[in-house]
C-alpha cells in the first residue's frame, strides 16, 4: 500500500474565492447547485452535497458598534471562511455498512464510492458522523469527494490543492502534514491567536483521526461541524454478539419447551 494521503486545509489563509470548488467541479464534471444566492451570505452553495464535493463556508462574526446618535447597531468583527470536504475517515463507517462493496478504501488511505456498483440503498448517507454524503436527486446514488483519486493515480496532486491561490488546502503525505499543521498553530499562538487549533487530526478521536483534517480559528460547531465525532458503528460487534446471545436463548428455551411437551405426550 502507498503513504497514506490526506488534506490539510489552513482555514486562517482561506480567503473564500472558491477555486476549490470550482475546480472540484470543473475537473470531476459536477452538476451545477441550481445558482441559487440567498442575499443573506456569500455561500452560495449552501452546504457538501451529492454535487458539491468542495464547499466554502462564510461565517460572519459580528460585534456591537456605537452608532453616532448613541444607538447601539452590529458590525463585523471578522470573516471565518473554511473550505469543507469529506474526512476520509481511518475508521469510516460509510464502509462499514455498504452492502454492495461500492465503497472502498485506495491504496492512498482514501475512501471512494464506486458509482457503477452502488445501489442507492443510503445507508453511508445516514452512517456519516459528518453528514458529507449525499444521493444525487434523479440519480438515486450516493456522491462525495473522492480526493482526486485518479489525479493521484497519476501522481498529480487534487484539483481543489492545486488551485488554491493561498496554499489553504494543502495535499500530501498524512504524517508530514500533521507535523506541519503542529507548527502552523504554535505560530499563530505565539502571535496572539490563542483560539487557533487543529480538528480531526488526532489518531486517538472518535474516527481514528481524518485523513482530511482543519486547521480552525473557533470553536468546531462555529464551523457548522461536530465537537466530537465518533464512528457511527463503534457498537456493531457488541450489538451482534448481544443479538447472538439472545438468539441462541430463544433456541435453547424453545428446545426445552419442545422436549417437555414431548413428555408430556409420552405419558
Amino acid at each position: 500500500m502507498a503513504e497514506r494521503m490526506g488534506f490539510f486545509t489552513d482555514t486562517s489563509v482561506c480567503i473564500g474565492c472558491k477555486a476549490c470548488e470550482v475546480a472540484c467541479k470543473e475537473w470531476n464534471q459536477l452538476p451545477d447547485d441550481g445558482f441559487v444566492f440567498e442575499a443573506t451570505s456569500y455561500d452560495n452553495t449552501g452546504a457538501l452535497g451529492a454535487s458539491t464535493w468542495r464547499h466554502v463556508a462564510f461565517i460572519e462574526q459580528s460585534r456591537p458598534v456605537r452608532a453616532p446618535d448613541d444607538g447601539a447597531d452590529e458590525g463585523i468583527e471578522r470573516w471565518l471562511m473554511s473550505s469543507d470536504v469529506c474526512k476520509h475517515c481511518t475508521h469510516a463507517a460509510c464502509l462499514d455498512v455498504c452492502p454492495t462493496g461500492a465503497l472502498f478504501r485506495t491504496e492512498f488511505g482514501t475512501v471512494v464510492i464506486q458509482e457503477d456498483i452502488c445501489n442507492g440503498c443510503g445507508y453511508c448517507v445516514s452512517a456519516c458522523p459528518y453528514g458529507v454524503i449525499d444521493r444525487r436527486e434523479g440519480d438515486g446514488r450516493a456522491w462525495k469527494c473522492t480526493m482526486c483519486y485518479d489525479r493521484q493515480r497519476g501522481g498529480l496532486e487534487p484539483a481543489c490543492a492545486k488551485a488554491c491561490p493561498t496554499d489553504s488546502i494543502q495535499f500530501g503525505p498524512l504524517d508530514e502534514l500533521r507535523e506541519r499543521a503542529e507548527e502552523r498553530v504554535e505560530r499563530l499562538r505565539a502571535d496572539g491567536h490563542t483560539e487557533a487549533r487543529l480538528y480531526g487530526e488526532s489518531p486517538d478521536d472518535g474516527v481514528g483521526g481524518a485523513g482530511a483534517f482543519f486547521l480552525l480559528l473557533d470553536e468546531p460547531e462555529v464551523y457548522g461541524l461536530p465537537p466530537d465525532p465518533v464512528v457511527t458503528t463503534r457498537d456493531l460487534p457488541y450489538m451482534w454478539r448481544w443479538a447472538g446471545a439472545a438468539a441462541l436463548s430463544l433456541a435453547g428455551a424453545v428446545a426445552v419447551a419442545f422436549a417437555g411437551s414431548r413428555r408430556g405426550v409420552r405419558r
